[in-house]
């Protein structure tokens, strides 16, 4: 089968379809969480989408009626460690860590009570971009389109957020509001990303694009632009290649990430040297 033959399937479609619109979702955001050191927040999400899967499975809940379940429970857990943060002194990761933990604990508790939906479970965690349906895809497209307005509504102030938060406060920015709406755009970017990459790799999609631009890119703009086609690539190859080699989807397009990164951090390393050299 040839690559354009391939392409001729509905479903490679609405996969490569909804891979871009997730991949350009998770590349913005991850330059955000990156620069703040907000990284394992997606890792802390990601957790709680486990249990918001399980819930919703064993309510009887399929496809995109999923959603239903886990949208409102991994955005009340965004805002959950926000207020752990806040009121009960705790440090970010010490905020994540629990909420994350009690994620799991509900989905393995789920998972024990609902004997008989092993399978479906396991292709969450570990991601079926291949099977998403049309309703995903226009869930998707109805997400991705709400999430970048936010953040193209409120993105000077995020920048001067992510850059010098107590400055930011000074100047008259909304801080708490701006920290409640990153995490909320952040828990949005979440399940959409756990059918694509399934949830035990969805910090890596957050994580590895936005690491490898930074690598390479002078200026903010420049970071975001490269993280998004690092991301694009990553999603893209690893969908192709997944379907030809018979790979799973998820674990295919964090690897291409991960080279990715690695030829950013060596491209940096040369040119360190190379300028080494010229002094």
């Amino acid at each position: 089968m040839t690559i354009l033959e391939m392409f001729s399937y509905s479903f490679i479609q609405r996969a490569l379809l909804a891979g871009t619109l997730i991949g350009v979702l998770c590349a913005v955001l991850g330059v955000f969480l990156v620069l703040r050191r907000l990284s394992l927040i997606g890792d802390g999400l990601a957790h709680i989408t486990f249990g918001s899967v399980a819930l919703a499975l064993f309510a009887g809940l399929q496809g995109a009626a999923m959603l239903l379940v886990s949208l409102p429970v991994v955005l009340l857990a965004s805002l959950g460690i926000l207020k752990l943060t806040g009121k009960a002194r705790l440090g970010g990761d010490a905020a994540i860590g629990i909420v994350s933990s009690v994620g799991v604990s509900l989905g393995v508790l789920l998972a024990v009570l609902g004997r008989g939906y092993g399978v479906d479970l396991f292709s969450y965690l570990f991601g079926s971009i291949l099977a998403i349906s049309q309703a995903e895809l226009l869930v998707a497209g109805g997400l991705f389109v709400t999430v970048l307005a936010l953040l193209w509504l409120y993105y000077n102030d995020l920048v001067a957020l992510t850059f010098n938060e107590e400055l930011a406060a000074v100047s008259g920015i909304r801080v708490r509001f701006l920290n409640g709406l990153l995490a909320a755009l952040t828990a949005l970017t979440v399940v959409l990303a756990m059918k694509l990459v399934g949830v035990m790799l969805i910090s890596a999609l957050l994580i590895l694009p936005a690491s490898a631009a930074l690598q390479v890119a002078r200026g903010f703009r420049m970071t975001v632009i490269l993280s998004v086609l690092f991301s694009l690539l990553s999603v893209v190859g690893g969908i192709v290649l997944s379907f030809l080699l018979n790979l799973p989807s998820g674990a295919t397009i964090i690897l291409l990430a991960f080279v990715i990164f690695c030829a950013g951090y060596l491209f940096r390393q040369v040119a360190a040297a190379g300028r080494q050299e010229n002094r």
